[in-house]
């Protein structure tokens, strides 16, 4: 086997590292900053393609943009990274690429991950000799990040290629490689991931169920593809969004404290290549802070819509565009604006309202009860929308379950010891029905045909939306399925949906 071909298998994580680096580096003191510079690679800005998607218009004087963030895992084998990687030195290459949009809100945020098989057009792009590439068509994506054989990559060609295929304009590029990875994961004592199945595949030694994973160990996870499921990248995605949200939640929780911050901003800084608009500690810090009110269970993975072509990938139509204009457009997967103004929230408000039961006070222990919410149907963003409803209630601790089809009424299971508690979430869904579940310890909220048939679903949402150019447009009428089967809420179960084709 030759060294491109193990290179190709080993894949990078981004956007939970990235999470990590730049909550770290708020809390340092400004004595550490210019050793945290001297750390930080950056790359040419003048490899960015000059004909760009435009720059989002702020909704009114002052009002925050959404940002969108390109992360980026290298698996170049230069600087101690063979170590981790096996293999040998050479030109990196990038299987990972997460494209992160953060709503205009700074409250919500979703990853789209885009396959690395994917056939795109490569547009042009700048080389080592200072020349620029011709267009390329039907190329494997994660071809951008190698083109012209750079010793780091070609983060810039890669960015070219996302603005080229998307639409948006990509406001940072993050590049992290396997020293990055476990460094991060050592520096916050590991991350909790769950394993689907014992592996023992190409050096990668796994143990199924529940693990905590940090260093070599987290990296072999994030990488591994091989011995799980039907071997596929697709599948691998799939567990990298959750290993990534549990690292999220990790760091949200614990925090940091200074003998943990100052090694961990150390080593992250060490291992990354950022574009020039992040290249300094502070800047780092400005970035982080735009970012910290967005909650774990206001972040939702989504894998952009594919189907296999041969051993390719190509993205299904129409279904990857309305996922591009719905970002564009600055819209939530299914299809709300990010200011709780929409349609399908105010119903659910009304129906609240209706309701005396859904209006007696909560007590402490009810709004921290657990409650998890799983769509029934399969229709994009109903669960999203209960959980909304739950959430304005006043319900705290309101997770996503794994999508379960087939459901025809809304139900709400409950331990016994949680029936007054139930009762208050039924009420919140008119004509659901209770059913009582020993044992389960929390409330689980099944949403059927009828919660959508209600009204209360979100997909028939089209009302004019400003794009980034300021000209009035539509949001497509009923989010397609291809867009709902690849979504993954952060605060989803760990364990749940984790492998494709096993």
């Amino acid at each position: 086997m030759s060294s491109s071909t193990r290179r190709r298998r080993y894949l990078r994580t981004a956007i939970g590292l990235a999470a990590v680096l730049v909550l770290s580096v708020v809390g340092a003191g400004a004595w550490f900053y210019h050793r945290l510079d001297s750390n930080i690679t950056t790359f040419d800005a003048a490899g960015v393609a000059t004909e760009r998607p435009p720059a989002p218009v702020p909704a009114r004087p002052g009002a925050q943009v959404p940002v969108n963030v390109l992360l980026l895992g290298s698996d170049t084998r230069d600087d101690g990274n063979n170590s981790l990687g096996g293999g040998d030195g050479g030109v990196g290459n990038s299987d990972t690429a997460i494209l992160v949009h953060v709503y205009a809100d700074h409250k919500h945020a979703v990853g789209v991950s885009i396959p690395r098989d994917t056939l795109v057009t490569i547009p042009s792009c700048k080389l080592a000799d200072g020349t620029w590439s011709k267009p390329r068509n039907d190329q494997m994506f994660n071809s951008a990040f190698s083109l012209g054989e750079l010793a780091k990559g070609n983060p810039a060609c890669t960015q070219n290629t996302v603005e080229k295929l998307t639409g948006l304009r990509v406001d940072h590029t993050i590049v992290v490689d396997f020293k990055g990875a476990a460094a991060m994961t050592e520096a916050i004592g590991g991350v909790e991931a769950c394993v689907p199945n014992d592996v023992n595949e190409y050096g990668i030694q796994l143990k199924k169920g529940m693990q905590n994973l940090s260093g070599k160990s987290a990296v072999d996870y994030l990488r591994a593809r091989h011995g799980i499921g039907d071997n596929s990248d697709i599948g691998r995605m799939k567990r990298q969004q959750a290993f990534l949200s549990s690292m999220i939640k990790k760091v949200q929780d614990q925090g940091f404290s200074l003998p943990t911050l100052l090694p961990l901003a150390d080593a992250a800084t060490k291992s990354l290549t950022v574009d020039e608009g992040l290249g300094t500690a502070m800047k780092l810090v400005d970035f982080a802070r735009s970012m910290e009110d967005i909650k774990l269970s206001d972040v939702t993975f989504v894998t952009a819509p594919w189907r296999f072509a041969g051993d390719r990938v190509r993205l299904v139509q129409p279904d990857a565009d309305d996922l591009w204009k719905l970002l564009r457009e600055d819209r939530t997967l299914d299809g709300r604006s990010t200011s709780g103004t929409g349609a399908a929230t105010a119903a659910a408000s009304a129906t609240a309202a209706a309701s005396p039961s859904a209006n007696a006070p909560l007590t402490p222990d009810q709004a921290a009860t657990p409650i998890t919410v799983v769509n029934g149907v399969g229709t994009a963003g109903l669960a999203g929308s209960g959980a909304e409803t739950l959430k304005g209630r006043g319900f705290q601790n309101v997770v996503l379950g794994a999508n379960h089809p087939g459901k025809q009424h809304t139900e709400v299971s409950y331990d016994p010891a949680l029936k007054a508690t139930a009762d208050q979430v039924a009420a919140l869904f008119p004509g659901a029905r209770t059913v009582e579940e020993a044992g389960s310890g929390a409330v689980t909220v099944t949403l059927g045909a009828d919660y959508q048939a209600a009204g209360t679903q979100l997909n028939s949402v089209s009302s004019p939306s400003a794009t980034p150019g300021g000209t009035p447009s539509t949001v497509p009428s009923g989010i397609p399925t291809g867009i709902a089967e690849n979504t993954r809420g952060a605060d989803t179960d760990p364990c749940a949906d984790l492998t494709f084709g096993s």
